[in-house]
């Protein structure tokens, strides 16, 4: 039964974000890259918040001072992955051939390194559940939440496609120097993180993840319309010709 748990909850937090890695990423050698570079950005965020949390001895307790942080710090670092990418995309673009090119034009550079920073968010947020998750013991008896390892696994699944979304929106916004967007990703980043601090109650589990995943169907139609997306090909690309 632990098995069953623990491979179920994986496919749930993972099952996504593979289907994207695969078809997406996967045939895109320079794709690969940047969705690796996304990732050590991420890295680096946490590497920032751990060094806070070790500097601040008084409040290491409190999780909500290590959370609001470290929202901060992921938040300086997609900046600073925005310099990077568009630095790059400025310097390589002589050294790319043709296809390599169109492999990160437009949005899908932010899409790719968005991405990674996502899966590793997820990856984090989520490990040490899913090592839980295998035994020994039972969740639920002390008054917890029997569905805990579900929801974090849905939760870890969500905050992997909106970190991929908010990067598509805040990228274009970094470009077009629009602070309206970048102030409405960063103040739902914010809000998404806080309110899985509600996980801890038995009764407000379900709080964090429905909000997660209303946000999430709003960021998708938002970077899909950056993106240069319609409803008018979103049902071309269901019609079979």
């Amino acid at each position: 039964m632990p098995l069953m748990v623990f491979f179920g909850c994986m496919f749930v937090a993972f099952g996504p974000s593979l289907a994207l890695f695969v078809f997406t990423v996967m045939k895109f050698p320079l794709r690969i890259i940047l969705l690796v570079v996304g990732a050590f950005f991420w890295l680096l965020s946490l590497l920032f918040s751990a060094l806070l949390w070790l500097a601040v001895v008084p409040l290491r307790e409190e999780l909500a001072f290590s959370l609001v942080f470290s929202v901060i710090f992921q938040e300086l670092m997609r900046f600073a992955l925005f310099k990077l990418m568009n630095k790059a995309e400025t310097g390589l673009e002589d050294a790319l051939s043709e296809e390599e090119r169109r492999s990160i034009a437009s949005h899908k550079l932010s899409y790719v390194s968005g991405f990674g920073f996502g899966l590793m968010s997820g990856l984090f947020s989520v490990i040490n559940v899913l090592s839980n998750s295998i035994g020994p013991g039972n969740v639920g008896i002390t008054g917890a939440s029997p569905n805990f390892f579900l929801v974090s696994s849905f939760l870890a699944s969500s905050f992997i496609l909106l970190n991929t979304f908010w990067n598509v929106i805040i990228f274009n916004a970094y470009k077009k120097r629009k602070l309206a967007p970048i102030a409405i990703v960063i103040l739902m980043h914010m809000l998404v993180s806080c309110l899985t601090l509600l996980n801890t109650l038995p009764h407000s589990i379900y709080v964090s993840l429905i909000v997660s995943y209303v946000s999430l169907i709003l960021v998708m139609g938002w970077a899909f319309k950056i993106a240069g997306g319609s409803l008018g090909n979103l049902k071309a690309s269901f019609v079979c010709k």
